[in-house]
């Protein structure tokens, strides 16, 4: 059992959890992930490792509440246990010998950037920050950004906060202007990284993408997060997440993360009149 020492929601659907594991916390590095569940009988689940306290024995999870698994871990308060949280697992973001860096976050993909860009900061590389959201009301994470970026630009579909517009429009602006970086590295939404490839491309700048595909165990026997990469079958779970973007057949991976899609709403919407229930 691990003890939840802390809780706080970030906006309305993403939630933000302190989990003590003093043993994956010993082990994490930026872009790695664990498998969790919430209860016994709980679905498993990958999240993306957010950050850690080696000290404290701590590993810090962010989560959007879009699922079943997601709806009951996030009904469990600071003080209470989850059952299993297993990791670090995968490949941490490779760093070293970067010197100026463009880091993209897309929604609930900000959390995971977020340590990738405290580590380069950490490092001294010069890091210019994109986070993008559709509104105002879905911001996350401004306040930790700032503190480990030389620039950030906030975006918004919308235009409720910062610039109107998506994170492609200040990243090609920067490159139309004679930018240049080591190494952008985006995480987000799979249209959204798409597109960030498609004008990084352009200018020939490196490009690391984090998949997020169906895991169920892993360690790559399951084949459930396959993507292809090169031309070559990859495993997000054991070869990645992260990825050379100009490298990744994005179509075959929207097509795939979309498969599951009513069976998914089918489940939400189960535990959501199960939850009524239980309150009435």
């Amino acid at each position: 059992m691990y003890k939840i020492v802390n809780k706080r929601e970030l906006n309305p659907t993403v939630t933000m959890m302190d989990i003590y594991a003093p043993l994956v916390a010993k082990k994490a590095q930026a872009g790695q992930f664990i498998i969790l569940r919430a209860d016994d009988d709980g679905e498993r689940i990958p999240l993306t490792i957010a950050g850690y306290d080696r000290d404290g024995g701590t590993v810090k999870i962010i989560f959007q509440i879009v699922g079943g698994a997601t709806m009951r871990l996030n009904r469990k308060s600071a003080g209470e246990y989850i059952s299993d949280f297993v990791g670090p697992l995968g490949c941490a973001t490779k760093t070293d010998g970067l010197k100026k860096v463009c880091i993209i976050g897309g929604g609930v993909g900000c959390a995971i950037a977020l340590p990738v860009a405290q580590k380069l900061y950490g490092q001294g590389a010069l890091v210019h920050s994109i986070i993008g959201f559709r509104n105002k009301e879905l911001l996350i994470l401004e306040d930790e950004f700032k503190a480990c970026s030389d620039k950030l630009t906030v975006m918004t579909d919308d235009g409720s906060y910062g610039r109107q517009g998506v994170v492609t429009v200040p990243l090609k602006e920067a490159l139309e202007s004679g930018e240049r970086y080591d190494e952008v590295i985006t995480i987000g939404p799979l249209i959204m990284m798409k597109f960030v490839v498609e004008v990084t491309r352009q200018y020939n700048i490196p490009t690391t993408v984090s998949m997020n595909p169906l895991m169920i165990d892993g360690t790559g026997m399951c084949g459930g997060c396959r993507l292809t990469v090169g031309g070559k079958t990859k495993f997000a779970c054991v070869d990645g997440p992260d990825f050379n973007g100009f490298e990744v057949d994005f179509d075959e991976a929207i097509a795939r993360s979309s498969m599951y899609a009513d069976f998914e709403k089918r489940q939400r919407d189960l535990c959501c009149n199960l939850f009524k229930k239980e309150v009435n």
